[in-house]
């Protein structure tokens, strides 16, 4: 006899994620790195002064594009575009609107989501608080199945499970605030909600 069953816990997030970044264009190469690389550093020290460490601002994409005349035959370049993004790790949630309005402040243009995680150390504890909780409901359900059909258990001789994470939906932003046309001071307050651990386990047993 198999039966499955799902322990679930409920815990808040306490990691969040940000993706800030620069982009330019301009029809002569240099300059419009020149241009990105002096708003990138600025954009990172001014994370960095708000108590953001160096090692949880990571460098996600660097690009160059060019842009060209489809209009001319043959196609020739007429410009180029230079990109630079970074995810942003933020521990203290009080923060994340501090690091948007920064950000913004020092030039950013690419403002995405806002994405939550626990932390690893949290994420094992409470898998395995779930894990148990299904195993005893399982346990409990094989019982109750057992009883009512009128059989006995032996032991169990397969157990698998499967692992899941509900995390909060990111957080959307709007046109304006990604294109820097909003007032940074417009920035939303974001909180992130409850997020669910769950495991699923599957018990095979023998019966008699």
């Amino acid at each position: 006899m198999m039966v499955s069953d799902t322990g679930k816990v409920a815990v808040v997030p306490d990691i969040a994620k940000v993706t800030v970044g620069i982009e330019a264009q301009g029809q002569i190469l240099k300059r419009v790195q020149d241009e990105t690389n002096t708003k990138s550093k600025n954009l990172t020290d001014a994370l960095k002064k708000l108590g953001v460490k160096e090692n949880d601002i990571k460098t996600t994409n660097y690009s160059v594009n060019p842009e060209y005349d489809y209009q001319s035959q043959p196609f020739r370049i007429n410009g180029y575009r230079v990109s630079t993004n970074y995810e942003v790790k933020i521990l203290d949630f009080e923060l994340v609107n501090d690091v948007l309005t920064a950000a913004t402040d020092a030039g950013a243009n690419v403002i995405g989501n806002i994405s939550f995680e626990v932390n690893e150390e949290t994420k094992t504890k409470l898998t395995q608080e779930a894990r148990e909780k299904a195993v005893k409901l399982a346990k409990s359900k094989a019982e109750g199945l057992a009883k009512a059909a009128g059989i006995t258990l032996g032991k169990i001789i397969n157990v698998t499970e499967s692992q899941g994470i509900d995390y909060p939906r990111p957080v959307m932003y709007s046109k304006e605030i990604a294109t820097g046309a909003a007032d940074s001071s417009q920035v939303a307050n974001v909180t992130p909600g409850e997020t669910e651990i769950s495991v699923t386990v599957n018990l095979s047993y023998e019966i008699r």
